[in-house]
């Protein structure tokens, strides 16, 4: 890294809710929301941003925890604002509190822990897998 990752640097990712993004089971009178999976990916991406500026090349950041609470359905068409703040680092391993809201009121929060690493030590990995 290029830098010292500091206790309270903020990502964040914004993102409208299109139909790609909903519950694939809205029928029978259940409305059509945002699903949960989709949410994670963007409160992941705001973790991600908060890091990218402090990325070597070679690097690039891996989810290893995750643990969200989904409070409120969001419609489609809304807005949404996910913001990922540092609240611990142990070297690679950086510890992240985050939340999202849509245009009315929190709609998600909870932690993130991600890891730097190298691509190409990662990308090994993987091609070793790919050929057992």
């Amino acid at each position: 890294m290029k830098d010292v990752v500091k206790i309270g640097t903020v990502g964040e990712e914004r993102f409208v809710v299109s139909a790609q993004h909903l519950i694939d089971f809205a029928h029978e009178g259940m409305p059509a929301i945002l699903c949960t999976p989709w949410l994670i990916w963007f409160l992941e991406h705001a973790a991600r941003n908060a890091m990218l500026p402090l990325l070597e090349p070679g690097e690039s950041t891996v989810g290893v925890v995750i643990n969200v609470e989904h409070l409120a359905p969001t419609p489609p068409g809304a807005q949404v604002v996910c913001r990922a703040r540092v609240i611990f680092t142990d070297g690679p391993l950086i510890s992240f509190q985050f939340e999202a809201h849509d245009e009315h009121e929190k709609i998600a929060n909870g932690t993130h822990k991600l890891r730097v690493i190298q691509a190409a030590r990662l990308a090994k990995k993987v091609a070793a897998k790919m050929h057992k």
